[in-house]
């Protein structure tokens, strides 16, 4: 097996066998087996299994750097909460792992959490408290509406469609021709809530 096609192995199989076990569920010989190739590889490319995990956490996490590239398309706070969410869907539906890493570092973070992961949050809640903090000064969203506590609603909301969809699949259809819908739903629901006006 060649350098470069030994590297992809690992990290499919890496990417694979972190997102079902963690960090510490998945041995070396264990992901040597599965790439096909001797443990000495993994040290060659990635120095231990510890530096293939933070390699697959890196690769994992790096789409959320797009949210960069959104908002300067997008000005309009409202049509970039809609944005966000489009981004979000499309997110989840091209990166089938990530929701595994993601509320895996979030409930037993591994010693790159911190490095690798918190940054990354924080930048798309920043920003996203931001747009909110800009949709209130020009009147699209409520004055006593918390920015970062919208920003954190807003997350939770659209992950946990993607987070509960074994529990859910019998109420909902998680197909990805249905995300359009619920993009609209999602926010009519953020920008309007579920009240009746005036009740």
């Amino acid at each position: 097996m060649e350098k470069t096609e030994c590297h992809k192995k690992l990290m499919e199989v890496g990417t694979r066998l972190f997102s079902e076990k963690g960090l510490h569920g998945v041995s070396i010989r264990e992901l040597s087996l599965a790439a096909g190739t001797s443990i000495s590889m993994i040290s060659y490319h990635f120095g231990s299994k510890e530096g293939l995990y933070q390699e697959v956490l890196r690769q994992q996490f790096d789409c959320f750097k797009e949210i960069h590239e959104i908002r300067e398309r997008v000005t309009d706070p409202v049509a970039m909460v809609e944005s966000y969410l489009l981004w979000t869907f499309r997110r989840h539906r091209n990166n089938p792992y990530l929701l595994r890493f993601y509320t895996s570092e979030l409930t037993n973070p591994t010693p790159f959490f911190e490095p690798l992961v918190m940054p990354v949050i924080d930048e798309v809640i920043v920003t996203m408290a931001g747009v909110i903090e800009e949709g209130i000064r020009q009147k699209k969203f409520r004055e006593d509406v918390d920015p970062t506590n919208a920003a954190l609603a807003l997350a939770g909301m659209v992950n946990y469609f993607f987070l509960s969809s074994l529990a859910t699949k019998n109420l909902i259809n998680h197909t990805p021709e249905k995300d359009e819908l619920l993009v609209r739903q999602y926010l009519e629901i953020f920008t309007c809530g579920v009240g009746v006006p005036g009740r």
